[in-house]
């Protein structure tokens, strides 16, 4: 992703996301944090089909929606995923795996061992299948109906080596 996608990014949003809208300053926001974790997904022909975003986080504290952030947490432990937005077109493409899969090797490259997300949308059986498994957290509550999720991932890094 590119500050020229955000736009883009934006418009997805506002078609996947209706119930859970943000500024478009948290977009900006995430990719200026954490631009690894920034991903566009598109067709063979380079038309957006959706995207990814994710920074460091720290499990059992995921960012209140609609806010900007401005720096990473200073006691980082994860790697959150704020949002993957996928437009119907994309349906039956396996990108959301894809992109799931993309974020677990950004999370070992950048030294964390779990991935943490809130599942909106009525995700859950999507995110249960990839073995992100549901705790309780309290600070979803600006989110509505959702749940959030960790991931362990394998060992495979140090974690001091961030």
């Amino acid at each position: 992703m590119a500050v020229a996608d955000l736009e883009t990014v934006v418009r997805v949003a506002d078609v996947v996301h209706v119930n859970y809208p943000e500024d478009p300053a948290v977009f900006a926001d995430r990719l200026a944090l954490f631009a690894p974790g920034c991903l566009m997904a598109e067709d063979d022909d380079g038309q957006a089909l959706g995207y990814c975003l994710a920074h460091p986080g720290i499990v059992g504290d995921p960012p209140p929606l609609d806010t900007v952030l401005g720096a990473p947490p200073k006691a980082a432990d994860c790697l959150y995923i704020h949002d993957v937005a996928l437009l119907p077109q994309a349906r039956g493409r396996h990108l959301g795996v894809a992109l799931a899969r993309l974020m677990e090797d950004v999370a070992r490259a950048h030294g964390f061992d779990r991935i943490a997300l809130t599942a909106v949308n009525n995700s859950d059986g999507f995110w249960g299948a990839l073995g992100y498994v549901p705790q309780p957290c309290e600070k979803i509550a600006s989110y509505g109906d959702a749940t959030y999720r960790i991931k362990l991932l394998p060992s495979g890094r140090d974690n001091s080596q961030r």
